[in-house]
């Protein structure tokens, strides 16, 4: 089978390229640079030019393949409505290019768009008034093309996917610990994180791939609430310094960026998709995970 990964040199991506390569798939991988694909070129991956500015170049790319896992996503937090508006039309375009031949189309999400302050499903839309609505676009235009001769599936990935070489919000909150002396929480600290280790991410991927029904959502939950304190007083440990609540008034002049990432409560099921799919979470939790010479080397 000749899969199709977008972002297959990412954290993410090149987990589940591994996963494939394993699993005896030839994968191809979207390159918008020759660094890209040298990248590629050197971890066995079948390199194919195109971005997602390019629609074009994407419904050439997806023409090559039997099947389409997209990861990929420009994280750009100064214009993040931008950037869910490109990975709109990339979604749109390689799913048109799928239209009528059954293939699968793994199409990434995010648990951040539903509502906060209770256990989210499967079954769960997106909140109208995340701040994350931006990926909600994309989800909802990724499931129509399952009415459209697609095997379209939706993956919502949680708060942190984490592992070696995470290079997200928990190796954030670790620099920001060792730059104010203080690893910190907003309040009380019991809103939640939900977690997954990318390697189990990666399997789901797989799997989905392999057998999820069209229009199926499905969420790569191991950790479906870790109270944020915890992780702080893990990062704070592991530092040497002080864990401490920061009152909410103050959360944006300590966290800047990182605030709202911090101050989220979202807790997440994954009953549903292990029912459906058998996926079990193999690799270390996220508390036990951050509790390594990994993260703090």
């Amino acid at each position: 089978m000749r899969v199709l990964v977008t972002g297959a040199t990412g954290f993410i991506g090149s987990a589940i390229v591994r996963e494939l390569m394993e699993a005896g798939c030839m994968v191809l991988g979207l390159a918008r640079s020759d660094e890209s694909a040298a990248k590629l070129a050197a971890a066995g991956v079948e390199a194919v030019r195109g971005s997602l500015e390019d629609p074009d170049s994407l419904a050439r790319a997806v023409a090559a393949s039997d099947g389409v896992i997209h990861t990929a996503f420009h994280h750009d937090f100064s214009n993040i409505i931008a950037a869910g508006e490109m990975d709109k039309r990339a979604v749109e375009a390689m799913g048109e290019a799928l239209a009528g031949s059954g293939r699968p189309f793994i199409v990434t999400s995010v648990i951040g768009h539903l509502p906060e302050g209770r256990l989210a499903t499967e079954e769960d839309v997106p909140d109208p008034i995340s701040a994350v609505k931006h990926r909600a676009a994309s989800e909802s235009a990724a499931l129509s093309f399952a009415e459209k001769g697609v095997r379209a599936v939706v993956v919502r990935l949680p708060h942190s996917v984490h592992g070696a070489g995470d290079p997200w919000f928990v190796t954030a909150l670790i620099r920001l610990a060792r730059s104010k002396g203080v690893s910190a929480y907003v309040g009380d600290g019991m809103n939640c994180w939900n977690a997954v280790h990318r390697l189990d991410a990666a399997r789901l991927f797989r799997m989905a791939l392999e057998s999820a029904a069209a229009g199926s959502v499905l969420h790569a939950i191991d950790d479906e609430g870790v109270p944020f304190r915890e992780i702080a007083a893990v990062i704070g440990r592991r530092l040497g310094v002080p864990t401490r609540s920061v009152p909410r008034e103050e959360a944006s002049d300590h966290f800047t960026w990182l605030t709202h990432f911090i101050s989220a409560d979202l807790r997440a099921s994954s009953k549903l998709t292990r029912s459906r799919l058998g996926w079990r979470p193999e690799h270390p939790s996220l508390l036990a995970d951050i509790d390594s010479e990994a993260y703090f080397a």
